[in-house]
């Protein structure tokens, strides 16, 4: 009779503590590892880490919107319409939690959004000197 399972090629060697110890990759490289060479990993890796650090250093030091507020506002809002209405089935009662929460919660959001911005800014400041 035909087997009809795939056996798997390499074994997997567990230790006493449950770990698994598995082998490194055996194949080339793909891709753009291929064109950098052997040494172009460990450089991509500290370029991609080094850009990230960029793009959260740009995220940070631009100032709050009201419009960002608005936006997470919204998002809290919702999900507290979606909570008193699982918990109180009460929809009307939802909705105009949510709306009362809304104008507590845009305002509140800017502020400390712009004091967190503020006080990044003099920290940077005293970096600065």
């Amino acid at each position: 009779m035909a087997q009809t399972k795939r056996k798997r090629k390499r074994r997997h060697r567990g230790t006493q503590a449950g770990t698994i110890d598995r082998a490194g990759r055996t194949s080339k490289p793909t891709g753009a590892r291929a064109s950098t060479g052997s040494s172009g990993s460990s450089g991509s890796r500290a370029e991609r880490s080094q850009t990230s650090r960029d793009k959260r250093q740009q995220r940070l030091d631009t100032p709050p919107t009201w419009r960002g507020a608005l936006n997470r506002a919204a998002f809290a809002a919702a999900i507290l319409v979606i909570f008193v209405t699982i918990t109180q089935k009460n929809l009307l009662q939802g909705a105009v939690l949510g709306a009362f929460a809304m104008l507590i919660y845009i305002p509140m959001s800017y502020y400390t959004d712009r004091a967190l911005y503020n006080r990044r800014q003099r920290q940077k400041q005293r970096r600065g000197r």
